[in-house]
């Protein structure tokens, strides 16, 4: 078996803050590596492993692996599997990836206290990781899921301070975009202005969705040359560091008809009550209840939520995971949801945090209008 591992190396970058309790700088509590955000994160996991009654547990994917290590990048093709696989056990955290990326991870991604191994770039990673736990049998991923979901709810200052950040300059980078927008710009000229900005500010660009007033029925709409017409929609989900930021903008040309005015004020209706079923103790099915119910309170009628999820936690997966009526996640105090409503030619998202307060919007330009629904400022319409 080519997965033997090679190497051993020990991270010594000085990109975290102290972590010994003193007063963090805003500008270092955002950066990735917190090493008293880490130390949580490794005691969650470390309770996974007692409750289970093993003694390691083997990370593959990439939502576990940039939460665990907290926002380290261990990718390469936005489309292919993690280059890196953790192997957590009760005397500390090693990370194995293949020796062409071993140099890279070591000098930019590798936080204090891990452990790096190498194996050879055509070896096989998951088995390497597992044969450096006691018996070569760690539990896998896959067992706790759930588990996993949990101990990534409630988000620690420094991941929810990157993650502000992240929304709002993707929320800027729309406003940018659309603001600039005209009825001749095409759905691609769109997505390719959105997607030079998101790499600009060094995330990635996980989707571009873009929909002139020819395509409005589409949910998902891919982009294409079609021009945007008099209305639009745009789309982003931009990662950095792990964390995934949704948000969707809509942009007119001109004064829009009676019945699309009406669209979009009631579906941000739709929008305040799953606000206020998102409370720290309700289910996720419990809200998603809530959610079909308020669709036929607000005239879309009861079938409207077959056509489209709704949304659900975010943070290090788009959703972390989707509501759906077998979703039994409990919420709970500084999580991070989107919920994205939509009907017929409407949609309103945005990636909010519960806080103690109630939801906190993240992802928000004060370029962008707003008016007050429930309290809450909530993105209009940009006409142009």
């Amino acid at each position: 078996m080519n997965s033997t591992v090679n190497t051993t190396m020990t991270a010594t970058a000085g990109q975290v803050p102290d972590g010994e309790g003193n007063q963090a700088d805003p500008e270092n509590i955002a950066k990735p590596g917190n090493k008293a955000d880490r130390a949580i994160k490794r005691q969650r996991v470390l309770d996974i492993l007692a409750e289970s009654g093993r003694d390691s547990l083997l990370l593959t994917t990439n939502t576990a692996l940039t939460w665990y290590l907290d926002g380290s990048r261990v990718h390469i093709s936005l489309a292919g599997d993690p280059i890196a696989a953790m192997l957590v056990d009760r005397d500390g955290d090693h990370l194995v990836t293949f020796n062409n990326e071993a140099a890279r991870i070591a000098a930019e991604e590798l936080p204090d206290g891990v452990a790096l191994h190498s194996v050879p770039w055509h070896g096989q990673l998951h088995a390497a990781a597992a044969m450096l736990s006691p018996g070569g049998n760690p539990l896998a991923e896959a067992e706790v899921a759930a588990e996993l979901r949990a101990a990534r709810q409630q988000f620690l200052p420094g991941e929810s301070a990157r993650y502000a950040r992240l929304c709002e300059e993707t929320a800027a980078s729309l406003t940018d975009v659309l603001s600039e927008a005209t009825p001749e710009t095409t759905e691609f000229g769109v997505a390719s202005a959105l997607a030079a900005r998101i790499v600009a500010m060094g995330a990635e660009p996980l989707v571009l969705l873009c929909n002139g007033a020819g395509r409005g029925e589409f949910r998902h709409p891919l982009p294409t040359h079609s021009p945007l017409g008099r209305r639009a929609m745009a789309v982003v989900c931009a990662r950095r560091n792990g964390l995934v930021a949704n948000v969707t903008r809509w942009v007119r040309f001109d004064a829009g008809t009676p019945a699309e005015l009406d669209a979009e004020s009631r579906i941000a209706a739709v929008e305040a009550e799953i606000f206020d079923a998102t409370v720290p103790g309700a289910q996720l099915n419990g809200v998603f209840a809530e959610i079909r119910e308020a669709y036929g309170r607000h005239g879309f009628g009861a079938a409207q939520w077959t056509l489209h999820h709704q949304g659900g936690p975010a943070g290090y997966a788009g959703r972390d995971p989707r509501a759906t009526p077998a979703a039994d996640d409990t919420v709970v105090l500084n999580q991070p949801f989107t919920w994205n409503p939509s009907g017929p030619g409407v949609k309103i998202e945005d990636t909010v945090q519960l806080t103690e307060s109630g939801i906190a919007v993240l992802s928000v330009d004060p370029r962008w209008p707003t008016a007050p629904v429930n309290g809450i400022q909530r993105p209009l319409t940009l006409q142009l």
